[in-house]
Protein backbone atom coordinates (compact mmCIF):
# COMPACT_ATOMS: atom_id res chain seq x y z
CA UNK A 1 0.00 0.00 0.00
CA UNK A 2 1.54 3.46 -0.97
CA UNK A 3 1.90 6.47 1.82
CA UNK A 4 -0.86 7.77 0.01
CA UNK A 5 -3.63 5.28 0.59
CA UNK A 6 -2.32 4.67 3.41
CA UNK A 7 -3.35 8.10 5.00
CA UNK A 8 -6.87 8.91 6.55
CA UNK A 9 -8.26 11.93 5.82
CA UNK A 10 -9.01 14.34 8.81
CA UNK A 11 -11.48 17.36 8.69
CA UNK A 12 -12.71 19.38 11.23
CA UNK A 13 -14.64 22.47 12.81
CA UNK A 14 -12.43 24.89 14.57
CA UNK A 15 -14.42 27.72 17.02
CA UNK A 16 -13.98 28.74 20.65
CA UNK A 17 -16.38 27.61 22.00
CA UNK A 18 -17.37 24.19 19.80
CA UNK A 19 -19.43 21.65 22.08
CA UNK A 20 -22.48 23.12 20.48
CA UNK A 21 -21.37 22.60 17.39
CA UNK A 22 -23.66 19.92 15.24
CA UNK A 23 -21.31 19.75 11.88
CA UNK A 24 -19.63 16.54 13.72
CA UNK A 25 -23.04 14.70 13.71
CA UNK A 26 -23.69 16.01 10.09
CA UNK A 27 -20.23 14.85 8.90
CA UNK A 28 -20.30 11.86 10.53
CA UNK A 29 -23.47 10.77 9.05
CA UNK A 30 -21.95 11.37 5.37
CA UNK A 31 -18.57 9.35 6.35
CA UNK A 32 -20.79 6.34 7.41
CA UNK A 33 -23.64 6.65 4.84
CA UNK A 34 -20.82 6.90 2.40
CA UNK A 35 -18.44 4.37 3.39
CA UNK A 36 -15.44 6.63 3.56
CA UNK A 37 -12.92 5.99 5.87
CA UNK A 38 -12.13 10.09 7.42
CA UNK A 39 -12.63 11.52 10.18
CA UNK A 40 -14.54 14.77 11.22
CA UNK A 41 -13.71 16.67 14.45
CA UNK A 42 -14.61 19.19 16.96
CA UNK A 43 -11.56 21.68 17.46
CA UNK A 44 -11.31 24.01 20.20
CA UNK A 45 -9.49 26.90 19.22
CA UNK A 46 -8.33 30.00 20.95
CA UNK A 47 -7.93 32.93 19.16
CA UNK A 48 -3.90 33.48 19.97
CA UNK A 49 -2.84 30.23 18.90
CA UNK A 50 -5.47 30.05 15.57
CA UNK A 51 -2.78 30.52 13.17
CA UNK A 52 -0.19 28.20 14.41
CA UNK A 53 -2.98 25.41 14.66
CA UNK A 54 -4.05 26.25 11.19
CA UNK A 55 -0.66 26.24 9.80
CA UNK A 56 0.11 22.46 11.66
CA UNK A 57 -3.49 20.89 10.56
CA UNK A 58 -2.16 20.15 6.88
CA UNK A 59 0.89 18.65 8.53
CA UNK A 60 -1.13 16.21 10.66
CA UNK A 61 -3.09 14.83 7.48
CA UNK A 62 -5.90 17.38 7.63
CA UNK A 63 -7.48 18.25 4.44
CA UNK A 64 -9.47 20.52 5.57
CA UNK A 65 -11.72 22.94 8.00
CA UNK A 66 -15.09 24.58 8.72
CA UNK A 67 -14.85 27.76 10.64
CA UNK A 68 -17.41 29.42 13.01
CA UNK A 69 -17.53 32.18 15.76
CA UNK A 70 -15.61 33.54 16.72
CA UNK A 71 -12.80 32.93 13.74
CA UNK A 72 -14.81 33.43 10.54
CA UNK A 73 -13.23 37.05 9.58
CA UNK A 74 -10.06 35.95 11.18
CA UNK A 75 -8.79 33.35 9.06
CA UNK A 76 -9.04 35.36 5.61
CA UNK A 77 -5.86 37.22 7.10
CA UNK A 78 -3.93 33.86 7.51
CA UNK A 79 -5.41 32.07 4.20
CA UNK A 80 -3.26 31.89 1.04
CA UNK A 81 -5.93 31.79 -0.93
CA UNK A 82 -9.61 33.57 -0.78
CA UNK A 83 -12.54 33.13 -2.32
CA UNK A 84 -14.22 36.73 -4.26
CA UNK A 85 -17.03 35.39 -2.45
CA UNK A 86 -15.83 35.40 0.95
CA UNK A 87 -14.09 38.46 0.39
CA UNK A 88 -17.33 40.31 -0.65
CA UNK A 89 -18.60 38.54 2.79
CA UNK A 90 -15.69 39.22 4.82
CA UNK A 91 -15.79 35.82 6.35
CA UNK A 92 -14.79 32.20 5.80
CA UNK A 93 -16.49 29.41 7.17
CA UNK A 94 -15.06 26.52 4.96
CA UNK A 95 -10.45 26.21 4.58
CA UNK A 96 -9.19 23.73 2.41
CA UNK A 97 -5.91 22.49 2.52
CA UNK A 98 -3.45 21.46 -0.07
CA UNK A 99 -0.49 18.83 -0.22
CA UNK A 100 1.88 21.68 0.32
CA UNK A 101 0.07 23.33 3.15
CA UNK A 102 -1.27 26.12 1.08
CA UNK A 103 -4.67 27.06 2.78
CA UNK A 104 -7.81 28.25 0.44
CA UNK A 105 -10.51 30.03 2.38
CA UNK A 106 -14.10 29.94 0.73
CA UNK A 107 -17.25 30.92 2.12
CA UNK A 108 -20.40 28.77 1.60
CA UNK A 109 -22.75 29.98 3.41
CA UNK A 110 -24.52 31.91 1.20
CA UNK A 111 -25.09 28.42 -0.70
CA UNK A 112 -26.30 27.18 2.20
CA UNK A 113 -28.90 29.67 2.59
CA UNK A 114 -29.96 29.68 -1.11
CA UNK A 115 -30.25 25.93 -1.51
CA UNK A 116 -32.47 25.81 1.77
CA UNK A 117 -34.26 28.34 0.64
CA UNK A 118 -35.23 26.81 -2.86
CA UNK A 119 -35.80 23.45 -0.77
CA UNK A 120 -38.09 24.52 1.86
CA UNK A 121 -39.81 27.61 -0.66
CA UNK A 122 -40.13 25.60 -4.19
CA UNK A 123 -42.42 28.61 -5.51
CA UNK A 124 -40.77 31.69 -4.42
CA UNK A 125 -38.76 33.65 -7.02
CA UNK A 126 -36.14 36.07 -6.43
CA UNK A 127 -38.08 38.46 -8.82
CA UNK A 128 -40.80 37.96 -7.14
CA UNK A 129 -40.01 41.15 -4.40
CA UNK A 130 -38.01 42.75 -1.87
CA UNK A 131 -36.55 40.36 0.66
CA UNK A 132 -36.62 41.99 4.51
CA UNK A 133 -33.56 41.24 6.26
CA UNK A 134 -33.03 41.12 9.93
CA UNK A 135 -29.93 41.84 11.64
CA UNK A 136 -26.35 43.15 10.24
CA UNK A 137 -24.12 40.89 11.35
CA UNK A 138 -21.40 38.13 9.43
CA UNK A 139 -24.49 36.02 8.30
CA UNK A 140 -26.61 39.04 7.19
CA UNK A 141 -23.53 39.41 4.96
CA UNK A 142 -23.95 36.13 3.37
CA UNK A 143 -27.66 36.09 3.13
CA UNK A 144 -27.39 39.48 1.09
CA UNK A 145 -24.19 38.84 -1.09
CA UNK A 146 -26.93 35.54 -2.13
CA UNK A 147 -30.24 37.26 -2.48
CA UNK A 148 -28.47 40.14 -4.87
CA UNK A 149 -26.85 37.47 -6.97
CA UNK A 150 -29.74 35.50 -7.35
CA UNK A 151 -31.25 38.67 -8.86
CA UNK A 152 -33.64 39.91 -6.04
CA UNK A 153 -34.61 43.52 -6.75
CA UNK A 154 -34.11 45.26 -3.75
CA UNK A 155 -33.33 44.42 -0.01
CA UNK A 156 -34.90 46.32 2.80
CA UNK A 157 -32.49 45.94 5.60
CA UNK A 158 -33.50 46.50 9.61
CA UNK A 159 -30.92 46.09 12.47
CA UNK A 160 -31.46 47.25 16.54
CA UNK A 161 -28.19 49.65 15.80
CA UNK A 162 -29.04 51.64 12.76
CA UNK A 163 -25.60 52.16 11.52
CA UNK A 164 -24.24 48.36 11.43
CA UNK A 165 -27.08 48.09 8.69
CA UNK A 166 -25.47 51.75 7.28
CA UNK A 167 -22.22 49.34 6.77
CA UNK A 168 -23.50 46.84 5.15
CA UNK A 169 -25.86 49.45 2.75
CA UNK A 170 -22.43 51.25 1.96
CA UNK A 171 -20.66 47.95 1.61
CA UNK A 172 -23.72 46.65 -0.79
CA UNK A 173 -24.63 49.67 -2.74
CA UNK A 174 -28.39 50.92 -3.92
CA UNK A 175 -30.03 48.07 -3.54
CA UNK A 176 -29.76 47.82 -0.18
CA UNK A 177 -32.34 50.25 2.08
CA UNK A 178 -31.85 50.81 5.70
CA UNK A 179 -35.60 51.00 7.98
CA UNK A 180 -35.56 52.35 11.01
CA UNK A 181 -36.14 49.49 13.56
CA UNK A 182 -38.85 51.20 14.77
CA UNK A 183 -40.49 50.43 11.29
CA UNK A 184 -39.60 47.30 10.95
CA UNK A 185 -43.43 46.27 10.97
CA UNK A 186 -44.27 48.46 7.97
CA UNK A 187 -40.76 46.49 6.32
CA UNK A 188 -42.19 43.74 6.97
CA UNK A 189 -45.47 44.23 4.88
CA UNK A 190 -44.01 45.11 1.76
CA UNK A 191 -41.99 41.98 1.41
CA UNK A 192 -42.01 38.74 -0.49
CA UNK A 193 -39.69 37.20 1.63
CA UNK A 194 -38.44 37.57 5.35
CA UNK A 195 -35.31 36.69 6.58
CA UNK A 196 -33.96 36.74 10.08
CA UNK A 197 -30.27 36.45 10.12
CA UNK A 198 -30.43 38.21 14.08
CA UNK A 199 -30.21 36.02 17.08
CA UNK A 200 -33.27 36.85 18.49
CA UNK A 201 -35.16 34.01 19.48
CA UNK A 202 -32.66 31.80 19.96
CA UNK A 203 -32.76 29.79 23.11
CA UNK A 204 -30.98 31.88 25.72
CA UNK A 205 -31.59 34.97 23.52
CA UNK A 206 -34.05 37.61 23.94
CA UNK A 207 -37.29 36.83 21.87
CA UNK A 208 -38.44 38.66 18.78
CA UNK A 209 -40.79 41.44 19.80
CA UNK A 210 -41.73 43.22 16.53
CA UNK A 211 -45.13 43.42 15.17
CA UNK A 212 -46.04 40.62 12.61
CA UNK A 213 -49.87 41.30 12.11
CA UNK A 214 -49.04 43.01 8.96
CA UNK A 215 -47.70 39.48 7.74
CA UNK A 216 -48.81 39.39 4.19
CA UNK A 217 -49.76 35.43 3.79
CA UNK A 218 -47.76 35.38 0.17
CA UNK A 219 -44.38 36.21 2.40
CA UNK A 220 -42.29 33.62 2.16
CA UNK A 221 -40.93 33.65 6.16
CA UNK A 222 -37.70 31.73 6.95
CA UNK A 223 -35.33 32.44 10.09
CA UNK A 224 -31.75 31.06 10.69
CA UNK A 225 -31.64 29.94 14.13
CA UNK A 226 -32.51 26.60 14.37
CA UNK A 227 -32.60 26.09 17.90
CA UNK A 228 -35.40 25.74 18.43
CA UNK A 229 -36.45 24.09 15.19
CA UNK A 230 -39.57 26.52 15.19
CA UNK A 231 -39.42 30.29 16.39
CA UNK A 232 -41.30 31.80 17.28
CA UNK A 233 -41.63 33.83 14.07
CA UNK A 234 -42.60 30.57 12.26
CA UNK A 235 -44.87 29.66 14.30
CA UNK A 236 -46.93 33.10 13.92
CA UNK A 237 -45.71 32.88 10.39
CA UNK A 238 -47.64 29.76 9.64
CA UNK A 239 -50.39 30.28 11.47
CA UNK A 240 -50.91 33.64 8.96
CA UNK A 241 -50.35 31.05 6.01
CA UNK A 242 -46.90 31.75 5.15
CA UNK A 243 -44.75 28.88 3.36
CA UNK A 244 -41.78 28.91 6.47
CA UNK A 245 -38.21 27.71 6.28
CA UNK A 246 -36.53 26.57 9.27
CA UNK A 247 -32.71 27.36 9.63
CA UNK A 248 -31.40 23.66 9.95
CA UNK A 249 -31.09 23.37 6.12
CA UNK A 250 -28.94 26.03 5.72
CA UNK A 251 -26.27 24.34 8.20
CA UNK A 252 -26.91 21.22 6.28
CA UNK A 253 -26.71 22.99 2.47
CA UNK A 254 -23.53 25.06 3.34
CA UNK A 255 -21.33 21.69 4.09
CA UNK A 256 -21.98 20.13 1.12
CA UNK A 257 -19.02 21.65 -0.69
CA UNK A 258 -16.66 21.40 1.51
CA UNK A 259 -17.49 17.80 2.34
CA UNK A 260 -17.18 17.31 -1.67
CA UNK A 261 -13.63 18.86 -1.82
CA UNK A 262 -12.56 17.28 1.41
CA UNK A 263 -13.64 13.52 0.55
CA UNK A 264 -14.11 13.04 -3.03
CA UNK A 265 -17.91 12.80 -2.88
CA UNK A 266 -20.85 15.12 -3.02
CA UNK A 267 -23.50 14.22 -0.14
CA UNK A 268 -27.19 14.66 -0.52
CA UNK A 269 -29.13 16.38 2.04
CA UNK A 270 -31.69 14.76 3.08
CA UNK A 271 -34.53 13.58 5.99
CA UNK A 272 -31.77 11.32 7.03
CA UNK A 273 -29.27 13.94 7.42
CA UNK A 274 -31.37 16.02 9.10
CA UNK A 275 -32.47 12.95 11.60
CA UNK A 276 -28.64 12.67 12.50
CA UNK A 277 -28.19 16.46 12.83
CA UNK A 278 -30.96 16.59 15.00
CA UNK A 279 -30.34 13.41 17.31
Amino acid sequence: MSDNQAKIPLAGVIGSPISHSRSPQMHGHWLRTYGIKGFYVPLHVDAANLRDVLRTLPKMGFVGANVTIPHKEAVLEIADHVTDRATLIGAANTLIFLEDGTIHADNTDGYGFMENLRSGAPNWKPESGAAAVIGAGGAARAVIVALLDAGVPEILLSNRTRIRAERLRSDFGARVSVIDWVQIGNMIENAALLVNTSSLGMLGKPEMRIPLDGLNPSTVVTDLVYTPLRTKLLEVAEAKGCVTVDGLGMLLHQGVPGFERWFGTRPTVDEATRAAVLR
